[in-house]
C-alpha cells in the first residue's frame, strides 16, 4: 500500500493517548475505513472512535460494498491500491449508489494521476500518505460539515431547474425528467449551488474554488474542469454542446437559466 507503516501507526497511537472528543452536529457520524492492511485500518478506526465517531473497517472492496448496503455510512476513507478491486472502482460504485456518502481517497504523494482520476470519479477529497492523523481528522470534519443536516437546513427549500434536471437545495437532491435521483457528490453540489446562485454571472475558476475551499477541489485548473464536465453529463441535454453551464473564454463558467443561444 506504500504507507510508512510503523512510523504512521506510532504517530497515531501517540496522538490518541489524550483524545479530544469532537462530536458531529448530527450525532455520531459513521466512517467506513477501507484498507487491506489490518494494522493501519484498525489504528485509524481506533483514532476516529477516540474522537467521537463510529468507525467500521473493511479489508477489501467486497466487504465495503456489503457494509455500505447494510448500514448508513457518512464518510468512506478508501485506500486506492488494494488487491482485487481497487479504491477507484469502489469509489465509483459508492458514488453511483449512495449519493450522500462523502468519499475521501488515500493515495501516495507521487501518484498525481490517481488523485485526478479519483476526483473525476466523484471523490470529495483526498489525503496523501504518509499523513498526520490530525490532518485525516480535519478532512473528515470538513466533508461532514458539507453534508450535515444542519448545513442543509440553512439553505432553504428552493427548487431550481438546471437543464434537464431539478436541484432541490433543501435536500441536496438532483432529479431528472423522470423524477429519478441523479447521484451528486457534496463537492458537485457545492459547485452547482455556486453557479445557480449567480445566474448569468461569470465565475472564474478561482472564485469557484473559494465557494468550496476544501482540498477536494485542489488549486489546479484541471480539477474544476473535471467537476464541470461531470455536472454537464448530468444536467445538459447534450453535454458535448452545453447550453446551461457555459464556458467563457478567459473568464470561467456561467450558469444560464434559460439556456444559451
Amino acid at each position: 500500500m506504500g504507507i510508512a507503516g510503523c512510523g504512521f501507526i506510532l504517530r497515531l497511537r501517540f496522538d490518541s493517548e489524550a483524545p479530544h472528543r469532537d462530536m458531529n452536529m448530527t450525532g455520531k457520524a459513521t466512517i467506513l475505513v477501507v484498507d487491506d492492511e489490518p494494522d493501519v485500518r484498525e489504528v485509524i478506526e481506533d483514532y476516529l472512535k477516540a474522537h467521537g465517531y463510529d468507525a467500521i473497517g473493511a479489508a477489501n472492496a467486497e466487504a465495503a460494498r456489503d457494509l455500505a448496503a447494510r448500514q448508513l455510512v457518512d464518510v468512506a476513507l478508501l485506500d486506492i491500491h488494494m488487491p482485487g478491486e481497487d479504491g477507484l472502482s469502489l469509489a465509483r460504485h459508492l458514488r453511483e449508489r449512495y449519493a450522500s456518502i462523502a468519499v475521501v481517497m488515500l493515495t501516495s504523494a507521487c501518484t498525481v494521476v490517481d488523485r485526478i482520476v479519483g476526483l473525476e470519479m466523484g471523490a470529495d477529497d483526498y489525503i496523501t500518505k504518509p499523513f498526520d492523523p490530525r490532518e485525516l481528522l480535519a478532512r473528515v470534519k470538513s466533508v461532514l460539515r458539507r453534508t450535515s443536516l444542519a448545513g442543509r437546513a440553512e439553505i432553504g427549500a428552493e427548487r431550481v431547474r438546471v437543464g434537464r434536471c431539478v436541484l432541490d437545495l433543501a435536500s441536496r437532491r438532483l432529479t431528472n425528467e423522470q423524477g429519478e435521483e441523479v447521484p451528486l457528490s457534496p463537492l458537485e453540489f457545492d459547485l452547482l449551488k455556486a453557479l445557480i446562485s449567480n445566474p448569468n454571472r461569470p465565475l472564474s475558476r478561482e472564485s469557484i474554488l473559494n465557494f468550496s475551499p476544501q482540498r477536494g477541489l485542489d488549486p489546479y485548473e484541471r480539477s474544476v474542469n473535471l467537476r464541470i464536465m461531470r455536472l454537464r453529463r448530468k444536467v445538459e441535454p447534450d453535454p458535448e454542446h452545453p447550453q446551461f453551464i457555459k464556458t467563457l473564454r478567459n473568464a470561467g463558467y456561467v450558469f444560464l437559466p434559460d439556456g444559451g443561444e
